[in-house]
């Protein structure tokens, strides 16, 4: 199984501007920018990688210099291992490693049967299917609406509700053919399921909300003149990404141009970057992604 880190030379070219930096990588996955990053900075700058995953230290490069240090924990918690402005550059590779989805054993696929579950770090909370299976019905719907923007919420929410009375819901195909057999447009290219089993994920791992504790915690432990790379790949999260590093600008007077306001934090010196066709060709996955670089002031 194959992992391709999406925009990966682009990301890291604005990461890194002092080779003797210290960096932090919060979505380690398969190890695709820690390798970049590592060989970008010299013996005397420090790289530490967070990942929420156990499985993710599984591989690659966890045999390396003394310039390098791994943490098993979510990227919300960075505030826990670093003082404020201590750190050069940080880079968030939001969204989900394309090896979860090959994994059919994570639950995170529609397209291969395996045991429902979606959650990034096993040891912790509970798989989908519990939830699923004791979930109200207007809960189900509100998840579909609010993190899957699924404009059928109502009618697969009563389904699922109606169908695990005789059976429980304990794979991804159980419920991904619930789902296909009630949505009325079924002839489309996208499969019914998708935006349902992206709502579903961004719940069980309470996504959004750690993203915007780690943006809090990435701005006060990144130092002046400090980068914050984010590559986004859907809405809901760039618009988090978008919002958190806007100024404050509620109390001042419209007149005034933003680029006047002296509490402004942050500069974004990189907005909307996308993958090339070439990347996209080669990695489909990749053509949703959005690429963000924030600067300190």
């Amino acid at each position: 199984m194959l992992h391709f880190p999406v925009l990966l030379e682009e990301s890291v070219e604005f990461l890194i501007h002092k080779k003797n930096g210290h960096y932090i990588d919060c979505t380690y996955g398969r190890g695709g920018h820690t390798s970049l990053i590592l060989s970008s900075i010299l013996p005397e700058g420090f790289l530490t990688s967070f990942d929420k995953d156990p499985e993710a230290f599984n591989h690659g490069l966890l045999k390396r210099d003394k310039n390098f240090k791994i943490i098993n924990e979510s990227f919300c918690k960075l505030n826990s291992y670093f003082l404020d402005e201590t750190v050069d550059g940080i880079i968030f590779d939001l969204g989900t490693c394309s090896t979860h989805f090959d994994d059919k054993e994570r639950g995170f696929s529609f397209r291969q049967e395996g045991p429902l579950d979606m959650r990034f770090n096993t040891l912790k909370g509970i798989p989908l299917s519990t939830w699923i299976n004791s979930a109200k019905e207007l809960e189900i719907r509100d998840i579909l609406y609010k993190f899957g923007d699924e404009k059928h919420a109502k009618i697969i929410a009563r389904a699922i509700v109606n169908l695990r009375k005789d059976k429980p819901i304990e794979t991804t195909i159980q419920l991904a053919d619930i789902i296909e057999d009630i949505y009325p447009e079924r002839k489309n290219k996208t499969h019914p399921a998708t935006k349902s089993f992206q709502a579903f994920r961004i719940f069980i791992n309470n996504e959004l909300d750690e993203l915007k504790e780690s943006l809090e915690m990435a701005s006060k432990v990144i130092k002046k003149n400090g980068i914050i790379v984010v590559i986004s790949f859907h809405s809901l999260e760039d618009n988090i990404v978008k919002n958190f590093f806007k100024p404050d600008i509620k109390s001042y007077p419209k007149d005034i141009p933003l680029n006047s306001i002296e509490d402004k934090k942050f500069k974004c010196i990189a907005r909307k970057i996308r993958p090339s066709e070439e990347e996209v060709h080669k990695n489909k996955r990749s053509r949703s992604a959005i690429m963000r670089v924030f600067k300190k002031l």
